[in-house]
């Protein structure tokens, strides 16, 4: 069998990732914290990045260059080296320099510190106490063996932020020389403890734990926590009075006693991760109409070093041409990240620009006027592709006169708008079906279809099912377990 073999030339275009383009998508992806240490980070490593003083107005702010040059859509063409690096010589004098830098004295310069600006240490954050060290501290004053105090520190050590056992209560004592029943005992010490119910395995036993030490203990409050948790989930109070021979109003009444429990009371101790947001635009009212204004602020004006410029001049390129090399590579990260962060500003003020243009209702009147609106929207208007817009919208912040939003947030598929109907965004659904719900009869909750009835008189027209799935995403329950029997 012959085979036929043939060579040719092939062109194509392919869009080559370079580290640098790699650098600007990341940094349009980053919060505005996020962004601001990453070019505190990149000023410690390059020395040719500067930051501009306040009061210098000096020719050579690269950071300053024509807005209308930043705002192209990112592309391997836009960022080629060549285009951003500077052939300029500098005039600064190098020896000039130095020798001023090596005359200034620190003796006769150096400010005597001013001990009313110190910080008042008083009013500064300290550590507090995880959740383990919180429940040692209190075991520390229980007068326990060295073998009791083992069984009490695994049992502890083995206890998530949420106040429960990480692993079953076999496996924590398998270790210890105690018998099964004196580990018990040691386990409902450490549930005693503050926040009550820490150690327990389940919810059941979370909640027993604190029913066992409220000031007016109720057996029939422990009856329906140990048997009766579903049913009381579910509302089936009949079932209840049906088992326990008690009314259903005293149910009831005794049920209430459940809101002054914790089922997760390692939260009451544990230190949450707080997680700050700064936003990254700001939305001002100016004569009637909603603004943008980036922020700006902590993101440091830069521009190329002049001695390292000069430096780069200097250098004898056959005498020292790795020298030269570092140098020059320098200067081209230093230009690219200035053009970068550039980039980035102008697109996220492009990106919100447009989102407020289009929602101005939204920030006059409230989320329930909000827009349908997607990406390809915004994409469009701005000349950008979808991908940039979503990253441009990931973990960024709109600080607005009603609120802090995430850009994401005004992202919504048009909903009701099939047979004549009125779109909506998801998330205005969301608050009719909730304004509905909180207005219904107890004791003839609105099914699923009536809901989807009632939204049509509003020229909202959804299906059945659109309601369960956006009533689920708020949390709210079937009808069936709404209702007040």
């Amino acid at each position: 069998m012959a085979v036929k073999l043939s060579q040719g030339l092939k062109q194509q275009q392919n869009l080559m990732m370079t580290p640098q383009l790699q650098q600007a998508i990341k940094l349009l992806t980053l919060t505005h914290m996020e962004m601001t240490d990453m070019i505190a980070s990149e000023m410690v490593e390059n020395p040719m990045l500067e930051e501009i003083n306040p009061g210098d107005n000096s020719k050579e702010d690269y950071s300053n260059q024509s807005i209308e040059q930043q705002a192209k859509e990112t592309s391997s063409e836009d960022y080629k080296e060549e285009t951003i690096v500077s052939k300029g010589e500098d005039s600064i004098d190098w020896q000039e320099y130095v020798d001023s830098y090596n005359s200034t004295s620190y003796g006769q310069n150096m400010a005597t510190p001013d001990f009313s600006e110190a910080p008042n240490y008083e009013n500064m954050v300290s550590k507090g106490m995880s959740l383990a060290e919180h429940l040692e501290w209190q075991l520390r004053m229980e007068d326990l063996t060295e073998g009791e105090w083992e069984v009490a520190t695994k049992i502890i050590h083995n206890i998530n932020d949420d106040g429960y056992l990480s692993v079953s209560f076999d496996e924590v004592i398998e270790e210890c020389k105690l018998e099964r029943e004196a580990c018990l005992e040691i386990l409902e010490i450490v549930q005693r403890l503050d926040p009550v119910g820490c150690g327990a395995e389940g919810l059941t036993d979370c909640l027993l734990a604190q029913a066992r030490i409220a000031e007016e203990r109720s057996p029939l409050l422990e009856k329906i926590i140990k048997n009766h948790l579903t049913d009381l989930k579910n509302r089936d109070y009949k079932k209840i009075t049906e088992v326990t021979g008690v009314s259903e109003e005293q149910i009831i009444e005794t049920a209430k006693l459940l809101h002054n429990f914790h089922p997760k009371p390692g939260r009451l101790v544990s230190p949450a991760d707080t997680h700050y947001v700064t936003p990254d635009v700001y939305v001002v009212e100016v004569g009637g109409e909603f603004v943008v204004q980036v922020n700006d602020d902590g993101v440091p004006r830069l521009r190329i070093s002049k001695l390292y410029q000069n430096m780069l001049n200097q250098v004898d390129s056959e005498q020292n041409k790795e020298a030269k090399e570092f140098v020059n590579e320098k200067l081209k990260s230093a230009l690219w990240l200035i053009k970068s962060i550039q980039n980035r500003q102008k697109t996220i003020e492009k990106v919100a620009t447009s989102i407020v243009r289009r929602q101005q209702n939204f920030f006059k009147k409230g989320p329930r006027h909000l827009k349908p609106m997607i990406l390809k929207d915004i994409a469009n208007e701005i000349g950008m592709h979808e991908s940039t817009v979503s990253r441009v919208t990931s973990n960024k912040y709109m600080h607005t006169p009603i609120g802090m939003f995430e850009l994401k947030y005004f992202f919504n598929t048009g909903i009701g708008g099939k047979n004549g109907g009125i779109d909506v965004a998801g998330e205005v659904l969301k608050l009719k079906i909730k304004e509905l719900v909180e207005n219904e009869n107890p004791k003839k909750p609105l099914s699923d279809q009536k809901i989807a009835d009632l939204l049509s008189r509003e020229d909202v027209k959804v299906a059945r099912r659109t309601v369960a799935k956006y009533r689920e995403s708020l949390g709210i329950l079937s009808s069936s377990k709404r209702k007040v029997k």
